[in-house]
């Protein structure tokens, strides 16, 4: 095992010092960093005698980092099965079919539900007769579908076609992933939702990501026309534009409108013009301007509103533009009002059927933020609006134009393409062909002569990186159906170093501290267990290696506890072996006793949680799934430490007569003489426990809990300021507020620089134009700070309505299968349904607590109060701590009375509590001292964790022995009581 984890680990050791020195060489500079680490990509770095590994080769076998710790992007993608369900019924315009369609896609956002099921049940309530077959029953589903198939039949067929739909996109998302130039990462699929998460550690261009894996990747070849072709038109449409506008004004006077008509031919400048394929990407020809006066054109009237628009960034129409595609110039901003006016009814009865206008791809120059409007021509085959598509083409490639020295995107076509392509430019030489992606037109070079052979280029102001994704995108191939993403989180990098230096700073400093306390506690012996203690640290970090697995700050969290689980298993052990000295049995046979004693009880207490660990893999997502990874690889290498380790170094110091002792004067009698009634006390602890409980129900009623982004839905951002904020946190809210219409929670960050603000402004659209606008609004509503503070958001998370509901129910669902499984347990490893209604209560007794304190201390505590996965997470490990104390003190109470079959149950526990007592405050005391440790030191991301897990430690211990035991005894019988044997 340590040899294994030391070949895994060398990985990350060698890839961390080239890192330093690409970091060293770029100096700052992410485009030399990335350069460098391009450079030396394919040469070895390490020679082993069975192979050689290169750069990327040891990169991916490295220690993986999660987000939280490296920085990056997470991305939730989701089908959109509505769009699909249109395909499939060949975009039918039943207004049933699609009100249908339209409310699943709605109830969607908040159930657990397939789409299929959710559309079938809206299209049912609005017709219980339906047949389905009148919507299926196409052309292209012949095959499967005929108008006599039942609702069960269509139906079947339509989960076929969505599960073939969501599998093709996964594997086309999972080879977009492949190529995208990332180390390490990860994407997983749950094929019965439709979603797919990505995680791209290091991603620092959120757009690029969206553009990427949002692409669908739907190539198409158009034919064109020209402004000179549709300029009447135009006309027309203006004209009845204005009719529309000025439809209640009286004074309106349509007859000024044929004064100025600048499309006429007749007032376009005459003059001789190139024209290259560059035209339609904006770069419109030169045209020399007249000297006289009457050569100039005139200036748009407001009576030509549709023109207005289109030509209200180029100002004029030129003849380079009256013979090419371009019908219009137009400011971004305006953008959709053009689309308004062009999409309405009476627009459209005007122009040629045949037209359809698409912009362009981008600006062709940064100061001046217009795109072209293009004129395509639907001529292709039937229910094919374009000549040619995408699936004819079976390569692509960035490369260079030599001419203009710029990137683009070279295309090769299978034969059938080659053909058609050489048919489509020898029938439009001269005129224009437009190439379009995903309804972008990226180019619409001019036809010069036919194009044999099949190549073909894109090309649209492209740098290196845009260029290698769309050919990375085209080679991928097509989505079957759109994916819109529904929650997305992008962390930082300054911010990932921040919580790596804290989690480290926290993981070291906790060990140190149990170090110290072992070697002043249990003196020589406290050695042996702090051996033990580094070697479960570096085998817990070599299997996670090992694994692939990531490693969060929820993780390192996990890891901290787990070193305290360790030293709990060694108390344990120490505890029993100072017992069979103080019976005065010799070292070497109290060793082997105490070593003996103490298996039941360190098998008991690790196997629960276990389990609960276990469950939270299965349900768990995000921060608990990291914690959950760690908390079962601890258990394992904890027990192994613990238990083999620690008894093989005490067998050898015993051979070389090694002095071994296990305390010292002061700590050797630390609470070992105590008699304290606790059972006879109960009644007074069941008060304090019912007055808390009460005090509870009426704080959750009255205040309730302020619940995260991932449990509500919504937007979460962290902001750094160049200014301290901490005293104006007030007036940010305030204005956050008349911005967002609803309060946000405002709250520090870690420090007074920063700020986490939570909004559930917009929660139920997604999409990147409401992520731009939600983040526009924040901004806007922070301008009143003034000048100097320039907020900057290093992370900021999306959780869609979706998926919060599904976290929750996850989360929940959790808690309730942990103390099922809790409960089983102990039933069958006590045998008595007391025992197990007794730990049982406990638990959710001490879950209610804390759930208590984040309701009652909600808007007080400067950190978020939040109850969300690493809540739950926290929840579910003092589940796992109390359980564990309470499993050690029922295995005492069980061995006592095993042996003392005779005596009273009542006294029999009370000494076995006793005895158990020194163990149980060292536990609780070293585990709240590292969680401390982990609050003070662990980051703000985990503040919330480690708070409720400070709560938990003191409320299990006390629940362990004051709730848990006095439930045993009153639950038991009269005469059971009297004298018990607990068999």
């Amino acid at each position: 095992l340590a040899v294994v984890c030391i070949f895994q680990l060398s990985f990350t050791f060698i890839a961390n010092t080239w890192d330093k020195k690409a970091e060293k060489f770029a100096n700052g500079d992410l485009v030399k960093k990335r350069h460098y680490i391009d450079s030396v990509g394919r040469k070895p770095i390490l020679n082993l005698f069975v192979r050689k590994y290169n750069y990327q080769d040891v990169k991916e076998r490295s220690l993986n980092m999660g987000l939280d710790l490296r920085g990056g992007m997470h991305v939730t993608l989701e089908v959109a099965m509505n769009e699909l369900l249109q395909q499939l019924s060949g975009a039918n315009p039943d207004a049933t079919f699609n009100k249908a369609i339209n409310i699943a896609k709605k109830k969607q956002a908040t159930s657990t539900r397939g789409y299929i099921d959710l559309f079938y049940d809206e299209i049912k309530a609005i017709n219980p007769n339906v047949r389905l077959s009148q919507y299926f029953a196409t052309l292209d589903n012949k095959e499967s579908i005929t108008f006599s198939s039942s609702n069960e039949d269509v139906l079947s067929f339509l989960r076929k076609e969505s599960k073939s739909a969501i599998d093709r996109t996964y594997k086309i998302i999972q080879t977009r992933i492949d190529k995208f130039g990332v180390s390490q990462p990860n994407i997983s699929f749950d094929p019965n939702a439709g979603r797919i998460t990505v995680e791209l550690p290091g991603a620092d261009d959120p757009e690029r990501v969206r553009k990427y894996l949002q692409g669908s990747a739907k190539l198409e070849f158009y034919e064109t026309y020209t402004l000179g072709e549709l300029g009447s038109f135009l006309t027309e449409a203006d004209k009845e534009y204005y009719t529309l506008l000025h439809l209640n004004d009286k004074n309106a006077d349509s007859s000024k409108y044929s004064k100025a008509d600048t499309t006429k031919k007749e007032t376009v400048a005459k003059t001789e013009t190139k024209t290259t394929k560059d035209t339609a990407k904006g770069k419109t020809d030169t045209v020399a301007k007249k000297d006289d006066k009457k050569g100039k054109e005139k200036e748009k009237p407001k009576e030509q509103p549709l023109l207005a628009l289109l030509l209200s960034a180029a100002g004029q129409v030129n003849e380079g533009m009256y013979n090419s595609p371009v019908v219009g110039y137009v400011k971004i901003a305006d953008t959709s009002k053009v689309n308004s006016v062009l999409a309405k009814e009476e627009i459209r009865s005007i122009l040629p059927t045949e037209v359809k206008f698409m912009w362009s791809t981008k600006p062709t120059d940064k100061a001046i933020e217009e795109i072209t409007l293009i004129a395509l021509r639907k001529t292709g085959l039937t229910g094919q609006e374009a000549v040619i598509t995408g699936e004819v083409i079976t390569d692509a490639k960035k490369d260079i134009d030599r001419q203009t020295n710029s990137y683009e995107v070279s295309m090769q076509m299978n034969t059938k393409g080659a053909q058609e392509w050489a048919k489509v430019t020898t029938e439009n030489q001269g005129k224009f062909v437009a190439i379009v992606l995903d309804d972008v037109v990226y180019s619409a070079p001019r036809v010069i002569n036919p194009i044999t052979g099949g190549r073909s280029q894109i090309t649209g102001n492209f740098t290196a990186e845009e260029a290698g994704d769309l050919a990375n995108i085209l080679k991928a191939g097509k989505l079957p159906v759109r994916v819109q993403i529904i929650e997305e989180a992008i962390v930082g990098p300054s911010l990932g170093q921040d919580a790596i230096n804290s989690g480290l700073r926290s993981l070291l400093v906790g060990f140190i501290c149990i170090i110290v306390f072992m070697i002043l506690y249990y003196n020589r012996s406290g050695w042996v267990a702090n051996l033990a203690l580094l070697v479960n640290l570096f085998f817990i970090i070599g299997v996670l290696a090992s694994l692939g697995a990531a490693l969060t700050l929820p993780g390192m969290a996990g890891i901290v506890l787990t070193l305290a689980m360790a030293v709990d298993a060694n108390v344990l052990i120490y505890e029993r072996i100072r017992d069979e000295m103080e019976d005065g049995k010799s070292l070497k046979l109290a060793i082997a006793e105490g070593f003996k004693a103490a298996m039941s009880s360190i098998i008991d207490a690790n196997l629960v949680t276990l389990l609960i660990g276990i469950i939270l893999l299965a349900f768990g997502q995000g921060p608990i799934y990291g914690f959950a990874v760690v908390l079962v690889i601890g258990i394992l290498t904890t027990l192994f430490c613990s238990i083999l380790i620690t008894r093989l170094i005490f067998d050898w110091l015993l051979e070389k007569d090694s002095k071994i002792n296990f305390g010292n004067p002061v700590t050797l009698h630390f609470l070992r003489n105590i008699n304290y009634d606790f059972v006879g006390k109960r009644k007074i602890f069941y008060i304090i426990s019912g007055i808390t409980i009460a005090i509870g129900i009426g704080s959750l009623f009255v205040n309730g809990l302020n619940f995260g982004v991932d449990f509500k839905g919504g937007r979460s951002y962290v902001v750094e300021f160049k200014k301290p904020v901490n005293d104006k946190i007030v007036d940010i809210r305030s204005g956050l507020t008349t911005a967002f219409g609803s309060a946000p929670e405002v709250k520090t960050y870690g420090s007074d620089y920063k700020l986490d603000i939570i909004t559930d402004y917009k929660v139920t659209e997604n999409g990147d134009s409401v992520n731009s606008q939600v983040k526009a609004v924040m901004l806007k509503g922070m301008e009143k700070l003034g000048a100097g503070y320039e907020p900057k958001i290093l992370r900021e998370e999306v959780v869609g309505s979706t998926i919060a509901t599904e976290v929750k129910n996850s989360a929940f669902g959790s808690i309730f299968f942990s103390l099922l499984v809790i409960f089983i347990y102990m039933i069958v490893r006590f045998r008595r349904w007391q025992f197990a209604l007794g730990a049982t209560v406990a638990l959710a007794h001490d879950i209610f607590f804390v759930l208590t304190f984040f309701s009652l201390f909600k808007d007080v505590m400067p950190f978020s109060m939040n109850v969300d996965q690493s809540i739950i997470a926290a929840l579910l490990t003092i589940a796992c701590y109390s359980m564990n104390d309470t499993v050690v003190v029922f295995d005492r109470i069980r061995e006592y009375l095993n042996n003392n079959k005779k005596a009273a149950m009542i006294p029999t526990i009370n000494t076995a509590i006793n005895k158990t007592l020194s163990r149980t405050v060292i536990t609780s005391f070293t585990v709240f001292m590292i969680v401390l440790i982990l609050f003070i030191f662990g980051g703000q991301v985990i503040k919330g964790f480690s708070f409720a897990m400070l709560v938990g430690i003191i409320v299990g211990t006390y629940s362990s022995i004051f709730v848990a035991t006095p439930i045993v005894v009153d639950f038991h019988k009269k005469k059971e009581l009297d004298a018990e044997s607990f068999n």
